[in-house]
């Protein structure tokens, strides 16, 4: 699987143990940088680029993105129409699964202050596997995301 990686200084740590997890399990991995800490760097930086590369990965190409909370990161992929981005920074695990099988999140945005890095790559192995499920009702309330302003 396609797994694009994006984040700013705040995650780049998770980001970097994430991606070396990744690999390590056959995973392509497209990272988007940041390329080094730099404690001046601004996340849309990173994302902005990440989610246009998801557009053309393929329709079963992932991505996970990093920062501070997850929020920020999240409500700037959420404005690409083919994105469907979830927060994630700790809790019960079942939303990890959910957002897949109910919301077909194409993206897990992790929030690296409220998690340490192999809480956050086990996130995305529980995340990464889950199919949608296609029922009825999910697919019936994506496409009304077509029709949102």
């Amino acid at each position: 699987m396609h797994v694009i990686l994006g984040t700013d200084h705040a995650g780049f740590t998770h980001k970097e143990a994430v991606g070396e997890a990744l690999r390590a399990a056959g995973h392509e991995v497209i990272d988007c940088g940041a390329m080094s800490l730099d404690p001046t760097d601004d996340y849309p930086d990173f994302i902005a680029p990440a989610m246009e590369r998801l557009k053309t990965a393929g329709p079963d190409a992932r991505a996970v993105i990093f920062g501070g909370s997850g929020q920020g990161e999240a409500m700037l992929a959420n404005r690409y129409r083919h994105v469907r981005a979830v927060v994630y920074y700790g809790g019960p695990k079942d939303i990890l699964t959910l957002s897949r099988e109910h919301n077909d999140a194409n993206v897990l945005s992790l929030g690296a202050r409220f998690m340490s890095e192999a809480e956050a790559v086990a996130a995305v192995e529980q995340w990464l596997p889950v199919a949608f499920s296609g029922d009825e009702r999910h697919v019936r309330r994506l496409q009304k995301f077509n029709h949102a302003h």
